[in-house]
C-alpha cells in the first residue's frame, strides 16, 4: 500500500552557487564522494537535494524531526538512484511501517527533479 508521494523541482543555479558548508550540512560523506566523481556537477547534487525534499513530503511531515543529510541518495552499479534512511528519519519510517522507497529523479539545464514513494505493507 503506498504511504506517501512527493515531489519536488529545484533550479541548478541555486545549487551552483552554494558552498562547502552547504554540502557538509545536507549531504553525507557517501554523497559528497558520488560528487566528486562526478566533478561536482551541479545537476546531480541539485537531483539529490531535490530527492530529500521529495521524500519529506512522501512523508507527509515536512523536514521535521530529523535533517536532510539522514537521507542519503546514492546510485547503484547500473547508476539506478537509492534512498537509505539513517538515524532520526530511520525511526521515522520504521515507525510508520514503511518497507520500501522508490526514487526517480533526473534533470535539465535548468531544473531538477526527484521524486520518491514510500509504501508500506
Amino acid at each position: 500500500m503506498i504511504f506517501g508521494i512527493g515531489c519536488d523541482i529545484i533550479e541548478i543555479d541555486r545549487i551552483a552557487n552554494t558552498d562547502k558548508r552547504f554540502l557538509e550540512k545536507h549531504f553525507t560523506e557517501n554523497e559528497r564522494e558520488l560528487f566528486l566523481k562526478k566533478k561536482n556537477a551541479s545537476e546531480s547534487i541539485a537531483a539529490n537535494f531535490a530527492v530529500k525534499e521529495a521524500f519529506s513530503k512522501a512523508l507527509g511531515t515536512g523536514v521535521r524531526g530529523f535533517s536532510l543529510n539522514e537521507i542519503e541518495v546514492l546510485r547503484d552499479e547500473l547508476g539506478k538512484p537509492y534512498i537509505n534512511v539513517i538515524g532520526k528519519a530511520k525511526e521515522i519510517t520504521e515507525n510508520n511501517g514503511i518497507k520500501n522507497i522508490f526514487v526517480s529523479l533526473s534533470h535539465s539545464k535548468e531544473l531538477a527533479i526527484g521524486y520518491v514513494v514510500l509504501e508500506k505493507e
